[in-house]
């Protein structure tokens, strides 16, 4: 065990990737120990990414990169600012429920931070805001992305942890909530210290046109159940539907009506049974081309031939990710490093709460060296046998686990929406890093919160009957 972490280790520490170093590692033990003939790292790597969740990964990224092309960030910002531009601290609020709209296309916080961020940073810097206040707040908003539905880490979690990604998906809806409030708050707060007023004028007309976009969107789900209720088939409700939302939007030209459906019609589907998890994500770039191709007409070949050249790059890398980590995991299994780490878990507490207050410290530190989805490939393994001894859910893990690598997103040496918001604000990296820590303390209350009371994340899945 010593031999395969600490050469992964010392291998990192040379400024080797994270892939290359399990990859080495794992293949040096192998050779060194004899656990198993070589022909064994080939099939448990090609195993690896044998599973069907995992086809969610190129779709939900290029769902991404289809939504930042098509101009859909641009309308989500104009109707986001519309809502609550007229509150103090009018364009911090725009940036977080900006935020919160697009995590439910996106699934990852760089396609947050890198899209909508973009933006929001400018604007704020052109009403004269601080830099430093446009990037805090735009990083702590960037980590909602992965946590409400759908989300890249969660998919990959629900492969590693053999957890339902459906139920992983509902669990992150409650938190995004709290974490919203609490971000909002916190804007309210340095609103009132630093004398920030509102961005633009009250005017009832432009809110009562977003609060109608609202409206809307939220009156499709019930139109829907109650035409069910009437006797149709749920198939031809649907259609009817969104025949009628897509004539309303095409007659008034709403700003972000049919980008606010894209969460509707994702969780809406998971729900309802019409698709898996999976399958959500050919839906989600199924609905992204309709938007960039057919309502808004932003689309060109060339915009969509960078779209998909992008994805194809970072899929690689993720893959390429779990490949390593796949053989990487189940080696760290056949040393008895999970069973090694359980028993000492044990001999330090047997309260839950001291379990993941410490689980909590070993990720907040993992999370600012290793990339999110290399953290989870490689702790999964060995934090899940020991979770459940202690009784705590999966599901529950799962959120926990995601929250505290999203805000070793923000912290150095490695996070990588740190260094995509300094490139982006042009300031360097420790500038950036101080700018992010005033925002850290709602993240690390919703992390409290959500970590301590189990029922946040587990209520809406188990109401669902997603987990018993």
């Amino acid at each position: 065990m010593l031999l395969l972490i600490g050469s992964f280790l010392f291998l990192l520490i040379l400024g080797t990737p994270v892939a290359v170093s399990m990859a080495v590692a794992s293949l040096a033990y192998l050779v060194i120990y004899g656990v198993a003939p070589d022909i064994i790292a080939a099939q448990r790597m090609i195993a690896g990414v044998e599973s069907f969740p995992l086809i969610a990964v190129p779709f939900f990224i290029l769902a991404g990169n289809l939504m930042n092309i098509a101009g859909v960030t641009g309308r989500i910002y104009k109707f986001a600012l519309s809502l609550v531009g007229w509150m103090k601290g009018g364009l911090a609020q725009v940036n977080i429920i900006g935020s919160v709209v697009f995590s439910g296309m996106s699934g990852t916080a760089l396609a947050d931070a890198a899209g909508i961020g973009t933006i929001e940073i400018k604007a704020m810097k052109d009403h004269g805001y601080p830099v430093e206040a446009a990037v805090g707040v735009t990083a702590a908003s960037a980590t909602l992305g992965p946590i409400f539905p759908p989300s890249l880490p969660f998919v990959i979690y629900g492969m590693m942890a053999n957890a339902s990604i459906g139920a992983l998906f509902m669990a992150g809806i409650i938190p995004g909530v709290v974490m919203t409030i609490l971000m909002v708050l916190t804007v309210y707060i340095f609103a009132k210290r630093k004398g920030w007023g509102s961005d633009t004028p009250f005017e009832l007309k432009q809110l009562l046109a977003a609060s109608l976009e609202v409206v809307i969107v939220l009156a499709f789900p019930v139109a829907i159940y109650l035409l069910i209720l009437a006797g149709m088939s749920v198939n031809i409700a649907v259609l009817i539907g969104l025949a009628v939302l897509v004539a309303l939007d095409w007659y008034f030209d709403f700003s972000a009506v049919m980008a606010l459906m894209t969460p509707v019609l994702l969780i809406g589907g998971m729900t309802m049974g019409w698709f898996t998890p999976t399958e959500a994500a050919v839906a989600a770039v199924l609905w992204s081309l309709f938007l960039g191709l057919v309502r808004y007409r932003t689309m060109t070949v060339r915009t969509l031939a960078k779209a998909s050249f992008d994805t194809i790059e970072t899929t690689a890398s993720v893959l390429f990710i779990v490949t390593a980590a796949s053989i990487f995991a189940w080696l760290l299994t056949v040393s008895q490093a999970a069973q090694l780490f359980s028993d000492f878990m044990f001999s330090l507490t047997d309260n839950w709460w001291t379990f993941l207050i410490i689980v909590n410290i070993l990720l907040l530190v993992v999370g600012a060296f290793l990339d999110t989805i290399a953290a989870i490939s490689i702790l999964v393994p060995i934090l899940m046998p020991v979770a459940a001894r202690y009784g705590i859910d999966p599901v529950h893990l799962g959120v926990v686990i995601t929250l505290n690598l999203m805000i070793g997103l923000l912290t150095p040496p490695v996070g990588m929406v740190l260094f995509v918001l300094s490139r982006i604000s042009k300031l360097s990296v420790e500038k950036t890093t101080l700018a992010i820590l005033p925002w850290m303390i709602p993240l690390f209350l919703a992390l409290g919160l959500i970590t301590f009371i189990p029922a946040i994340t587990m209520w809406l899945p188990t109401q669902l009957g997603l987990i018993r």
